[in-house]
């Protein structure tokens, strides 16, 4: 287990929040930008914070996953219904929120993680917002801590 860096660059950034936006140049700027992820989050736009919540790929999604992505959310084999439920709970939060559903799937298997997104279904676009970014920084201190 790795302990948090002092420093990382944009391209190691980039790597652990699925690609180059926003967030990833600020924190590239900083010291210990995986333990200052939450306060830049919450200094920068909803554009900002929407940017970086695109970047990362929809839960069941299963074309053009980086290979983190692709060994986070399982390697298949799922019951087909589920993932029907999901992309269809995945469209609707995306319909309600105008964004991205993010979570830390941290190996639940994925009829916990569509529990979890009924359940966010019923949050504010405020509240949703604020959990998926720091749903974003929980993943991406996970996969400094695991590599």
């Amino acid at each position: 287990m790795r302990e948090l860096p002092r420093k990382l660059t944009v391209e190691e950034l980039a790597e652990l929040f699925e690609g180059r936006t926003q967030l990833v140049e600020r924190l590239a700027e900083i010291e210990n930008p995986l333990g200052r992820a939450d306060d830049v989050l919450a200094e920068l736009d909803d554009q900002g914070k929407l940017e970086a919540l695109a970047a990362h790929p929809a839960i069941g999604q299963r074309t053009g996953l980086s290979a983190r992505s692709a060994a986070e959310q399982g390697a298949g084999g799922e019951d087909p219904c589920l993932l029907v439920d999901l992309a269809a709970l995945n469209a609707a939060y995306e319909r309600k929120f105008g964004f991205r559903f993010v979570v830390f799937v941290n190996r639940r298997p994925k009829n916990e993680i569509l529990a979890v997104l009924r359940q966010r279904l019923g949050r504010s676009r405020e509240e949703e917002l604020d959990t998926g970014c720091r749903e974003l920084v929980a993943i991406a201190r996970d996969r400094w801590i695991r590599t």
